[in-house]
């Protein structure tokens, strides 16, 4: 008997000292204390209409009635924009699932004073099993006026243009349009059943438009409705699962302003349709090889992410996967386009600050549940032009960095932005976590779900009951990365007083009071949203710019899609950021783009540009600027207008 047990306790003796010599040192408490006083945030309440129904969890399809918190885990989210353009991102764009309600509303200790309201889609037809899960603010029809682009589950999304004339915020401001046009009859919606969590707002074709990629979770179907026809399922596999409501691709193609505007889009395959089956949580979008035409990654619940190299052209938007390369040392899932985590999120930022777009990918990554690994890829490519060659031959110029950088495990992720909280020139990484929220944990169920056989789990009966009470990871807190001088990050979330063990879903970004310091929103699942106001603004050491382009009549200024801008300081340090026309989970981050100058913020800056102008023509320009906000409007060249 000793014989027979000398073989597995001789593993587990293995695999415990190769744990205790494969982790990385944490920073201590006084280490995460002295990281945590760089940056100061105090929580402000975020103002709602009066009124607002305050749920608990949503009806369902009765297949999906003993997993309807499961099925009621998604759809907080929370944008930041310039929505009256009085040239401030001060506005919030929100949807509080207690309500099923998309609201805007002023930010927080901003100036804005109009009375937040909902965005009622009427007189287009709804009904009572859909709701909203993200908004993206947009000037779609190119007029100078910001809309915004509300997504649901139960129908397509619908497109509020602005009207004009607009002097303050309100509903009647807003003229909804549907995204995709159809018959009506009645007010009750009976088009295409869309069950829709990320989208991608770019200029993908490269023609100076703002074109839209719709990512669905659930296939075309009744989720939501309690007298829906049981012609229901779940994935068909946790690592492998390509049975999900796929990916609309829409090309921009024309638009038209007044007290009715409009705005039509065409649909377009965009690549190989096997390709685009993922069950989304996450899309993003960035340019990784300098031809101004933004690559496209989807964070895919349920198996592989994809990244999309962009070989379109005017007209015609054309994708081609490309995948990670995977070395002797490299786990599987560890390699771009063949991992089987869950993704959830992700965003492009020049996380190392050298000049190039890393990413970084929410994943579920519970101790004692589902430990995964979040992602932190990497940039490979020495230069936009080596990048384009492996592209070219479909590789992926990435390598995951996560557990060296100590990011790779923080709970069940959700949203994720990267940015400069202390104008330092290093980013931080602001990730949502949290599932479901209850007083007895179920995650042996849930183990014992991932461990099925991959022919049962479509079938909704075949999952564990997830019902109200039950908890699954739902004490999670947002967390908080911060680089340490020895590259690695620590999470200093509780030292900020981020931690309120309420799950949360979307993180939007933006320097709400123009102070220089860059605050941040966070929707949260079944709780109110909250605002974190940046209390340390620093000495005026940032760069902000707020990047336009003429409009269509050319009367007025409206997003330049896809700019993206290098800056060098005065202590030789490069920077890359982007105007981010939207993307992530549910959160979206304001258009202006920011950078922390750190101590070379008294010195001008040395930026270059790069855009597309409205004929899709491309321009680089080169421009010295000194700290603060600037306003550039990019035609053939770039051009500094006056403060509005």
């Amino acid at each position: 008997m000793l014989r027979r047990l000398i073989p597995p306790v001789f593993v587990l003796v293995l695999v415990a000292g190769l744990f205790s010599v494969a982790r990385l040192p944490s920073a201590s408490a006084e280490e995460r204390s002295a990281l945590a006083s760089r940056y100061a945030f105090t929580e402000l309440p975020i103002a709602l209409p009066p009124g607002l129904p305050q749920r608990t969890v949503r009806e369902v399809n009765p297949r999906y009635q003993h997993i309807r918190s499961w099925i009621s885990s998604v759809g907080a989210g929370v944008a930041i924009n310039d929505l009256d353009g009085q040239g401030g991102a001060n506005d919030l764009c929100l949807v509080d699932t207690r309500s099923d309600a998309a609201i805007v509303t002023p930010a927080p200790d901003s100036g804005a004073t109009y009375a937040p309201f909902v965005l009622d889609p009427a007189p287009l037809p709804m009904g009572p099993a859909i709701a909203p899960m993200g908004c993206a603010p947009g000037d779609f029809n190119l007029d100078g006026r910001m809309d915004l682009l509300v997504y649901y589950w139960g129908r397509t999304p619908v497109l509020f243009l602005q009207r004009p004339g607009v002097t303050a915020l309100s509903l009647a401001a807003y003229h909804p349009v549907e995204l995709i046009p159809q018959q009506t009859i009645g007010a009750l919606y009976r088009g295409p059943l869309w069950n829709t969590n990320a989208v991608a707002v770019a200029d993908f074709d490269g023609d100076g438009r703002p074109d839209i990629g719709i990512f669905n979770y659930f296939p075309d179907s009744q989720v939501l409705d309690p007298q829906g026809l049981p012609h229901v399922q779940m994935n068909h596999s946790m690592s492998h699962a390509h049975n999900a409501g796929g990916a609309h691709i829409l090309r921009w193609t024309g638009a038209t302003t007044g007290e009715s505007p409009s705005v039509s889009y065409e649909r377009q395959v965009g690549g190989d349709p096997k390709f685009f089956t993922g069950w989304t949580l996450g899309a993003s979008s960035a340019d990784l090889d300098g031809d101004l035409l933004p690559e496209l990654y989807l964070a895919n619940d349920f198996g592989q992410d994809r990244l999309f190299h962009n070989r379109s052209t005017p007209g015609q938007i054309r994708f081609a996967l490309v995948e990670g390369r995977r070395t002797a040392t490299t786990p599987k899932s560890l390699v771009l386009g063949h991992d089987s985590f869950k993704g959830m999120s992700i965003d492009f930022a020049d996380l190392e600050g050298r000049g190039r777009f890393d990413a970084f990918v929410s994943n579920i990554t519970e101790s004692w549940g589902l430990e995964e690994s979040n992602f932190v890829w990497q940039n490979t490519a020495s230069t936009p032009e080596r990048a384009r060659e492996m592209l070219n031959r479909g590789e992926a110029p990435y390598r995951n960095v996560a557990a060296g950088k100590n990011m790779a495990w923080v709970g069940w992720g959700w949203d994720a932005k990267m940015a400069d909280f202390d104008n330092s020139g290093r980013l931080a990484v602001v990730q949502a976590t949290g599932f479901v929220k209850g007083t007895i944990n179920r995650f042996n169920w849930l183990q014992e779900l991932a461990i099925s056989n991959d022919l049962l789990l479509s079938d909704p009966d075949m999952w564990p009951k997830a019902e109200p009470g039950d908890d699954i990871a739902g004490g999670n807190t947002l967390a908080f990365w911060v680089r340490e001088d020895n590259g690695r990050y620590a999470d200093v979330g509780k030292e900020l007083g981020l931690s309120p063990p309420i799950p949360t879903r979307g993180v939007a970004v933006g320097d709400t009071n123009g102070d220089g310091a860059q605050d941040f929103a966070v929707a949260r699942q079944w709780g109110p949203p909250a605002f974190y106001r940046n209390d340390k603004p620093g000495n005026g050491n940032f760069l902000g710019l707020r990047l336009t382009r003429p409009t269509l009549s050319g009367d007025g200024t409206s997003p330049a899609y896809g700019a993206q801008v290098r800056i060098t300081t005065a202590d030789g340090r490069t920077q890359l950021s982007q105007l981010d026309g939207g993307g992530g989970h549910s959160g979206k981050r304001s258009f202006d783009v920011f950078f922390g100058l750190g101590d070379a913020g008294d010195r001008p800056v040395k930026a270059e540009l790069c855009w597309r102008d409205l004929t899709g023509a491309t321009h680089k320009q080169t421009l010295d600027l000194t700290a603060g906000w600037h306003d550039l409007m990019l035609t053939s060249q770039a051009e500094e207008l006056t403060k509005r």
